[in-house]
């Protein structure tokens, strides 16, 4: 399997970016990014697709929370994507395109792909193909993980020297309210790492402890952890963590 570079594991990585409401940079924006490699971190962003297939730079299915727009994401095509603006600036939606240029290596990138299939199932493809091709011209340091196993599996055969990792969690129903009850159980014990032949992991902080995690570490897997708010929580995760994904305040 391809190692996780070193890159991403001797910087906290900003979670979406460097954002700041209070001082108008918000998450996912060309502003964030500028500002995570201007203070030395690395970068997590997210990917939705559009209706036409592009990798948009976007957290959420829904536009309304983050933009002046509303309505799911998948049913606009790019080109109207990235006229939309954000809220608080004149920022648009980019595209993972724009950003790769933008960035260019000054930061590795964690990109996470956002589950496309609504319940962490098979109903994948078009992101990650798009993605593949794009990182494919892409000679910095750039690795993907998602929640949903099916992504990291296309990715693999689409793209199998670039390191992929699981993003992980307990899969509580109050956040994943789409999966059915056995699903949950499985995806929380973390099956799919070695067939996907991952990297590594990026699981939820205050679980660093769960003992999947645990035999993980004991096998010499890279483990990241999301997304810690201030210095204490920095401190009890970097007890299991090897890196962490970071918001709301500046690592020391």
């Amino acid at each position: 399997m391809p190692k996780l570079p070193v890159g991403f594991l001797s910087s906290p990585i900003a979670h979406r970016g460097l954002h700041d409401v209070d001082n108008g940079i918000l998450e996912n924006s060309r502003a964030a990014f500028l500002a995570a490699i201007a203070g030395g971190f690395g970068i997590e962003l997210d990917l939705q697709l559009s209706a036409d297939g592009e990798a948009m730079v976007f957290h959420d299915y829904s536009l309304s929370r983050l933009t002046t727009e509303s309505g799911p994401i998948q049913l606009r095509a790019a080109a109207e994507l990235k006229q939309i603006k954000l809220k608080n600036g004149d920022e648009t939606i980019p595209d993972l395109a724009e950003i790769l240029q933008m960035v260019d290596g000054r930061a590795p990138l964690l990109i996470e792909l956002k589950d496309q299939d609504g319940a962490c199932g098979p109903n994948v493809g078009r992101l990650e193909q798009r993605v593949a091709e794009l990182l494919a011209n892409y000679s910095a340091d750039a690795v993907v993980m998602s929640f949903n196993p099916h992504s990291i599996y296309e990715m693999a055969k689409l793209a199998p020297d670039l390191p992929r990792g699981l993003a992980t969690c307990d899969f509580s129903p109050k956040f994943w309210p789409m999966l059915p009850q056995n699903r949950i159980a499985d995806l929380a014990a973390i099956p799919d790492f070695d067939g996907a032949e991952c990297s590594f992991i990026s699981h939820e902080w205050h679980r660093l402890e769960d003992g999947r995690v645990a035999e993980l570490k004991s096998r010499g897997v890279p483990v990241l952890c999301w997304t810690v708010t201030d210095p204490d929580q920095e401190n009890k995760a970097r007890q299991v963590a090897d890196n962490i994904t970071f918001e709301g305040y500046i690592p020391g």
